[in-house]
């Protein structure tokens, strides 16, 4: 018996889809509901939003982590879904195909760019906010974590069953897992564990037909896609399962600065050349404004701490008054620049006061010469914003032991650090200080090309930046096209990407500025 051709059924697909557009395609939000309630047998009616409700704007409002994006003229959407169970996104993913809205997935509202919440067409968010249960199974080292918690929310719960397991996500405390860990996730236990998607080991989520799927039942490929390549081209997840792992009952962290009266450029040299070749328990993340200030976790206390650095970076002078020895789940606090010790800090969802801010990123491969590091003082000098900074965070450890194909996350062996440009827009400075700050960013971006990787230069999805490239906003786009930003996030492994994309997304609903694209020229019914 012969089988079907993937082309017929991709085209019998289109088909169907084309039918549904040319009888049902509308922007009538009272449409779309109707649709809800008839493809949703459970009461969806109190998990949706509509500008017509009271709660319209605080539920809109809640997850924008980035308050850059919420302003008048920020494009809204028709309607906010605040799923409580899996039938909710089923429903949501179908209506919205039948009358051509578009899905924005939101679980902790971190996005730089806002493309979790933003959209230049019709759309429709799934706010994952009342979706974030946490399940710790102590015995196994497992926790199943659904997409709204935050990594906060985890490392609390986890502090709750064990003081000597923990898992290896990143520093912010309110950003979402959902995509946190889809995009790859680097904190302070990279270097001994790998990245947050390193460290999960099964998924819940539901594809454009509206399937639920785990593992098993969404194959491999698509298990591969979604732990680095960005969650929101292939569907919309539900819940990670990640391992646990192990730490020891005490840690010792230190946060040191040194000016460049107090050779400030000659440490940053010697950081460059020892970070990475520290012991796998040790973490040291550089900060770099108009000086210079290193944060760290060293997996034990600080009688091996002292010796260790006594050792290897002897210039830094550390001594043990420097450093504080406590908890893993307090050492999160720690790091998180929290003045509070108390571990209710990792469950406050919107950080305090509200932030705006524009990110870029890079991966240095090669020390910055000292020459590189006088230019950089020279940069954030002229910005004069003490908020403004460049953080550096070491490679090495377990880093250089996984291969660029393991996952979509390609930035492996051969990295010195990831670079991070964050700059603070302060509300009261007004548009015009706030774009001249973005200007600024830019101007180091450009700056440090240089010193940086290239062919393509490269850069971190989580660190969401359209100045690399954009897909067309509402269009057919190629993948050569996509490539222009696709292949600095993913290098070698943006094919393998598009072609898990056009297996199980091959019309390309799910889809925005830098979604990945599939390999076949099929447009969207009403698409140019």
């Amino acid at each position: 018996m012969k089988h079907s051709s993937p082309y017929l059924t991709v085209v019998v697909i289109g088909l169907l889809f084309a039918l549904a557009y040319s009888t049902s395609h509308t922007h009538d939000h009272e449409h779309f509901l109707q649709c809800l309630q008839l493809q949703n047998s459970t009461s969806i009616s109190e998990v949706v939003y509509t500008p017509s409700n009271s709660s319209y704007s605080s539920i809109l409002q809640f997850s924008i982590q980035n308050h850059r994006f919420l302003s008048k003229t920020t494009p809204k959407p028709l309607v906010i879904v605040t799923p409580l169970h899996a039938s909710h996104v089923q429903a949501t993913i179908i209506c919205s195909q039948l009358h051509g809205l578009q899905i924005r997935t939101r679980s902790g509202g971190h996005d730089l760019e806002g493309l979790s919440y933003i959209s230049q067409v019709p759309f429709v968010i799934i706010d994952f906010m009342k979706y974030r249960n946490i399940q710790v199974d102590v015995e196994k080292r497992t926790a199943w974590v659904q997409a709204g918690a935050t990594i906060g929310e985890l490392y609390y719960s986890i502090s709750k069953k064990s003081k000597t397991l923990a898992f290896p996500a990143g520093i912010c405390p309110s950003v979402g897992v959902g995509g946190h860990f889809s995009g790859g996730g680097y904190g302070y236990l990279m270097r001994k564990y790998g990245l947050a998607a390193d460290n999960i080991i099964d998924a819940h989520m539901v594809d454009v037909k509206g399937r639920f799927l785990d593992r098993e039942a969404m194959g491999e490929d698509l298990f591969w896609a979604i732990r680095g390549g960005g969650g929101a081209s292939f569907g919309v997840i539900l819940a990670w399962m990640v391992k646990l792992v192990p730490v020891p009952p005490t840690v010792t962290v230190f946060r040191v600065e040194r000016t460049l009266e107090q050779n400030a450029t000659m440490l940053v040299m010697k950081w460059q050349i020892v970070a990475i070749k520290l012991h796998k328990d040790l973490t040291i993340r550089l900060i770099l404004t108009t000086k210079a200030k290193f944060e760290a976790l060293f997996l034990g206390g600080k009688d091996k701490l002292i010796p260790l650095m006594q050792e290897r970076f002897p210039e830094l002078g550390l001594v043990k008054e420097d450093c504080t020895e406590m908890s893993w789940v307090e050492s999160t606090v720690y790091m998180a620049g929290s003045s509070s010790k108390s571990l209710q800090v990792l469950l406050q969802r919107t950080p305090s006061p509200p932030q705006n801010y524009k990110g870029k990123s890079d991966f240095l491969k090669h020390p910055i010469p000292e020459s590189g590091l006088e230019g950089i003082w020279q940069l954030f000098k002229e910005n004069g914003d003490k908020d403004a900074f460049m953080e550096l965070v070491p490679y090495g450890g377990i880093m250089d032991e996984i291969p660029e194909s393991e996952l979509p996350y390609p930035h492996r062996s051969g990295n010195l650090c990831l670079v991070g440009y964050i700059v603070p827009l302060h509300q009261e400075d007004g548009d015009e200080v706030a774009q001249r700050h973005i200007d600024w960013t830019r101007k180091l971006y450009s700056y440090m090309e240089r010193f940086v990787s290239k062919c393509p230069r490269k850069a971190y999805i989580n660190y969401r930046d359209l100045d690399i490239g954009v897909n067309n906003i509402d269009g057919y786009t190629s993948y050569e096209q996509a490539s222009i930003w696709g292949h600095k996030y993913f290098n070698n492994n943006f094919k393998r990407l598009a072609l898990v994309k056009t297996k199980v997304d091959p019309l390309n609903f799910f889809r925005y500025e830098q979604s990945i694209p599939t390999l076949l020229c099929l447009r969207p019914k009403g698409h140019k």
